[in-house]
């Protein structure tokens, strides 16, 4: 089975600045993979490069087997950003028919996925409330919700998590747990160390560069450590890069 991210050598450059540096990397079918990193390590450009959302200087990017970026693609992943990409003048209803329709979904298929995401996001209560009155943790769930609206293959999330009350945040991982269980592949980003633990495979981010990548066991042998968070210091110093 091809794999669901490949990349070779994957690079962006923004003029003189340097922001994803020959990355190479493949995520398997029905994984979740974890990039971890500070802000600023290139995380985010790279899945927006993945998504087909910006081209590469140099180097190649496969998703579910096709070269990116390719807009037949999108039909087959969903893309949840950092920033909100919601329309706060529409309902929370609104927001996920008009997600929906961009996707060409069925009536029948949206509502019975609109019961469910609203079900996961708490939100059902709210579904005819203007999304510029909710709070950013609702808004956020909702932008996670209109990512996944048409049952994408592959989901990419940026900072999933960020901003969530613990309770919520362990649901959300839960979810994802049962998505994958679907056949689902998942690459997240994520600055928070404690998170790669629920992950199949991490990638450790610094500077542009992929410093490490395994499972995160094998992470942490490999740096001698028995954390995350010590196995990234360990591993950014041993590659010149200034934790």
């Amino acid at each position: 089975m091809p794999a669901a991210v490949k990349t070779e050598k994957l690079t962006k450059r923004f003029g003189k600045i340097l922001a994803v540096d020959e990355i190479s990397m493949t995520v398997e079918v029905g994984e979740i993979y974890g990039l971890l990193g500070p802000n600023g390590a290139g995380k985010t450009t790279l899945v927006r490069m993945l998504c087909g959302l910006l081209l590469p200087t140099s180097g190649t990017a496969f998703v579910l087997d096709t070269r990116m970026p390719c807009p037949s693609i999108k039909a087959r992943i969903g893309y949840m950003p950092q920033e909100s990409a919601l329309y706060h003048d529409l309902t929370v209803h609104e927001n996920l028919h008009l997600f929906g329709a961009i996707y060409d979904i069925p009536d029948h298929t949206f509502k019975a996925n609109e019961e469910e995401l609203l079900d996961f996001i708490q939100l059902k209560d709210r579904r005819d409330e203007l999304v510029g009155n909710l709070s950013g943790g609702m808004r956020h769930r909702l932008s996670l919700a209109c990512a996944m609206i048409h049952r994408p293959e592959l989901l990419f999330l940026d900072e999933p998590t960020v901003g969530i009350d613990p309770e919520l945040r362990a649901a959300f991982w839960n979810f994802f747990s049962s998505l994958r269980q679907r056949g689902v592949t998942i690459l997240m980003t994520t600055h928070y160390m404690d998170e790669a633990s629920r992950c199949t495979r991490i990638g450790l981010m610094r500077q542009g560069r992929l410093i490490s990548e395994g499972t995160p066991d094998a992470v942490m042998a490999q740096a001698g450590v028995d954390s995350i968070e010590e196995a990234f210091l360990k591993l950014a110093a041993q590659r010149g890069a200034n934790p």
